[in-house]
């Protein structure tokens, strides 16, 4: 029968007990000089969810189990000899299950000599009332035949009376709930809080992880004292944070059935103590720990760094960051780089070629090994001006790393300190460091020697400095880390410091999610915003009124804003206003009830407040919604009074399950072209002509870089101009890095394993054509996802592995383009994605002493391209401007 079937009736048995009114039953104990013989059996499964045509892996096991009372005292305490005798072990092969859909026999396999003699040696139980104090045995014996029996001994702990109390068995110490009628009990464990023993590790970012749903129970019938019969299940299904519908279900199984108690036992030792009764008996046996001890299988098939570069020189190298199958290379060497030496890391770093250097560079960082971080230590010279884009692309490959090291971080303090560094590497190796500081932080590291230094040199010099320069970076560092202890010295900045390292301060608090934009924030947000005490560049006022907006705002504040889109610049007010009318239209937005409430205020709700003549606007919708996923989407365009953009901010987010990832962020600003045109504002005389970008990718600031600065600057770039896109980021991100061990109660282990790479290429383009009077930006993103999705089921005699590994090619435009040479001026915005090649692979390994089998399907299809509508009045322009072009 299916074992999930199985579970289905008994989850029945289960709920009828448990609506049987509570009562106790005798204190469970065995009986000096009899042998009880139980019949044990053992079952479990690895499954896809949701099903797919391969339906897993199955194994079951069969045995007598002798129990038999050695020593007793009177306070109820007992030594027990647990012994397994004439254990039987069998799999059903993936391949045969298709000719075996009836239930057949299942394929018996050999457990071999030494399996079998260790199997038979017995442990020996303290039991006191039904709970387990502790198990005594050969330490020595095999880590999986110790984890059978521990499997076995946890099935008989249990107490005789309802309530609720916290144990330690083979799952670790979890809370545990009992259920008691007549002559039965219903133990529910809740796994989802047992304490074990450390192992695996995760992503800081808790988007990138797994959901873990686990289930526990166990059904014991009584007939007086003994133990009649145990039946106890447990599932885990095991699903991408992102994508609940990519899972793997692990069952377990175990029945312990009393079939005789008739047969003479063994004498019972007469002492005084546990201690001496344990002393009389012929071998020594050790005490062992009831907890499972996790452990990774290691692999006997994968490929090693040193095979790998007697190959490397021969390889005709074509990469495309952005296809796939290079994300596959980039998974394949982490693992390579994992078992690595350092010698063989460096001879692969100086091996390679220009252009597989980076690649390289990518992997050694996500692998995250000793002797990786060493060979980089000795490879990268960051003071050699040669190697800067080797070295910029280790910095941000740290920065992007999904669970960063505090050895990471040291040699990363170690490279910054006291070195004649460029200005480019400098200030992307500051700002590094507070993403570095924060996610360790994030991980509960804080206390650690190099999280401590980090934050105290990036604090002790930004407190040091006079650079408006210098300030800006060592904020943006602040604004990676997101320290709520930073909030106040992020807010003195904000009041008193100058344009850039103001607007550079708010934009950091503006990062911060809503439990840390205190009372104390928003008193200085407003008076940032309606100028109390100095004045402020219009970008930074306008980012202070959404820090209030968009954190549980006071109506005050709502009717304030609106108020004071009154006395404000044309521009400004319109933004303001687009802001608020998108904010009303998203039904998750925390200012929506507020906004709608103030709005039945005619006094406010009239065409005086709400009609503005500009064309800045701020526009949100989702761009994917699924049961798992809100993909919303943000633009945000400031222009001047003349009709030249100010400012253009796009912002992705990836909402899933409580959890937020800022996925990207593009920012373009541009100060002082309306001086070009012969425009001058009172606001536009006093600033330079600049134009520069500023990104966040996966929640990590990026060093803003600058287009032109200065007139003589713009005229070279205009007549110097390739007019090739600026690279934005470029190269290969671990996003998802997940081990995790789970104990099943019956002695099993499964080990679960995530790794998620993406190859990425963001690049972006701004062209204002100063003659033609128009301005048109561009973004396009080109990434290659490969997600490798894995559970392994262990025993002593058997090895199944479940495998589903995704691919997917994804490419996203967004074009802005904006005519101010006629009236009114036209704008168009574009955001389209192209087909999407997708592929999952499914593959079940099964391994026992006498076969081997691997079995694979796969799926593939395609996903059609789509433009994303964003507004109306948007759509009718873009004809406009699209037919004026084809026309051309």
């Amino acid at each position: 029968m299916n074992p999930l079937a199985v579970a289905g009736h008994s989850w029945l048995i289960f709920s009828l007990f448990a609506c049987i009114a509570e009562g106790s039953l005798q204190m469970p104990s065995f009986q000096p000089g009899i042998l009880y013989q139980y019949r044990y059996s053992l079952d479990a499964q690895l499954g896809y969810v949701p099903r797919v045509s391969l339906q897993g892996s199955w194994m079951k096991a069969e045995a007598l189990v002798h129990v038999q009372l050695l020593w007793r005292s009177q306070a109820g305490e007992q030594l027990l000899q647990v012994q397994i005798q004439n254990l039987k072990f069998s799999h059903e092969p993936e391949h045969e299950k298709n000719q075996n859909a009836t239930g057949g026999p299942f394929t018996e396999t050999t457990l071999g000599k030494e399996n079998t003699a260790e199997l038979q040696l017995p442990v020996f139980l303290h039991w006191n009332n039904g709970k387990v104090e502790g198990i005594y045995g050969d330490r020595e014996e095999k880590p999986l035949i110790l984890d059978l029996k521990r499997g076995l001994i946890s099935l008989l702990q249990f107490q005789p009376h309802a309530g609720r109390i916290t144990e330690e068995d083979i799952s670790g110490s979890c809370k545990v709930v009992y259920t008691v009628s007549k002559d039965s009990v219903v133990k529910t464990k809740d796994l989802q809080e047992c304490t074990r023993p450390r192992f695996g590790f995760t992503s800081v970012n808790k988007i990138f992880g797994v959901q873990l749903q686990p289930i526990s129970r166990s059904l014991y019938l009584m007939k007086g004292s003994v133990i009649q019969s145990v039946l106890s299940e447990e599932s885990h299904v095991v699903s991408l944070t992102l994508r609940s519908s990519t899972g793997i279900m692990i069952t377990s199984r175990q029945q312990l059935e009393l079939m005789s108690s008739s047969m003479p036992g063994l004498a019972e030792i007469h002492g005084q103590s546990l201690q001496e009764a344990l002393d009389s008996l012929l071998e020594k046996h050790q005490p062992i720990s009831l907890v499972s001890q996790p452990f990774k299988r290691m692999c006997t098939q994968c490929s090693s760094l040193k095979d790998y570069l007697k190959t490397v020189g021969n390889r005709r190298v074509r990469m495309d960051i952005s296809k796939v199958s290079t994300t596959w290379q980039f998974h394949r060497l982490i693992q390579m780089l994992h078992s690595a030496k350092k010698r063989d890391v460096l001879q692969l770093l100086r091996k390679a070629s220009e252009k597989t250097v980076p690649f390289f560079i990518d992997a050694a960082v996500a692998a995250q090994s000793t002797a990786s971080l060493v060979a980089l230590s000795e490879f990268l010279d960051f003071s050699n001006k040669k190697q800067e884009p080797l070295v910029e692309k280790f910095l941000y490959a740290a920065a992007f790393s999904p669970r960063p090291s505090k050895e990471l971080l040291r040699l990363l303090l170690d490279k910054l300190n006291g070195k004649q560094l460029t200005p480019a590497i400098w200030k992307t190796g500051i700002i590094v460091t507070g993403s570095l500081v924060g996610k360790l932080c994030r991980m509960k590291l804080c206390g650690l020697q190099e999280v401590e230094l980090g934050m105290e040199t990036v604090l002790r010099r930004l407190s040091e400095t006079e650079e408006e320069s210098e300030m800006v970076t060592y904020l943006l560092s602040l604004k990676n880390a997101l320290l709520p202890e930073t909030i106040p010295i992020l807010l003195n900045y904000a009041e008193e410091g100058s344009a850039a390292v103001s607007g550079t301060a708010v934009s950091a608090l503006q990062r911060f999610s809503t439990q840390h934009i205190t009372g104390e924030v928003k008193k200085a947000m407003r008076r940032i915003f309606h100028e109390k005490m100095r004045k402020y560049e219009k970008t930074c006022r306008l980012t202070a009124a959404e820090i209030l907006l968009d954190n549980e705002p006071l109506p005050m504040d709502i009717t304030n804003i609106l108020l004071a889109t009154r006395e404000l610049e044309t521009e400004m007010a319109t933004f303001l206003l687009s802001k608020i009318q998108s904010s009303l239209h998203s039904p998750h937005h925390p200012a929506r009830k507020a906004m709608k409430e103030l709005l039945k205020d005619p006094w406010i709700n009239n065409y005086s407040y709400l009609s503005k003549a500009g064309i800045s606007s701020s526009f949100s919708g989702p761009l994917t919604v699924t049961k798992d996923v809100l993909f919303p989407f943000t633009l945000d365009l400031l222009f001047t009074e003349v009709g030249l953009l100010r400012k253009s901010v796009s912002d992705f987010l990836v909402l899933s399950h409580g959890h937020q990832l800022q996925a990207a962020q593009v920012t373009f600003e541009a100060k002082g072209l309306d001086s070009v045109l012969g425009e001058n504002t009172n606001e536009e005389e006093e600033q330079e002509l600049m134009a520069g970008m500023s990104a966040i990718v996966f929640d990590v600031q990026l060093r803003p870089v600058v287009f032109f600065q200065g007139y003589t600057d713009l005229m070279a770039k205009v007549l110097l101009s390739s007019g090739e896109p600026t690279n934005v980021i470029k190269g290969n991100v671990l996003l998802m890095d997940h081990q995790q061990a789970i104990p099943l109660q019956s002695g099993l282990q499964a080990v679960v394993e995530l790794q998620g790479g993406l190859g990425i290429d963001i690049s972006a383009n701004i062209d204002v054509n100063i003659w033609e009077q128009e301005s048109k930006t561009e973004i396009r993103t080109r990434g290659g996802l490969a997600i490798d999705f894995q559970a392994e089921l262990d025993a002593p005699f058997f090895q199944a592995s479940l495998r589903r590994q995704t691919e997917v090619e994804t490419a996203l435009n967004f074009a802005t383009a904006l005519r101010f040479s006629g009236s009114p001026m036209l704008m168009c915005l574009q955001l389209n994605e192209e087909q999407l090649p997708y592929r999952e692979i499914f593959t079940i390994s099964e391994t026992s002493v006498n076969r081997s089998i691997t079995v694979r399907k796969g799926r593939r299809g395609m996903l059609a391209g789509r433009d994303f509508a964003l507004h109306t009045a948007n759509s009718e322009m873009c004809k406009i401007l699209l037919a004026e072009e084809t026309e051309q």
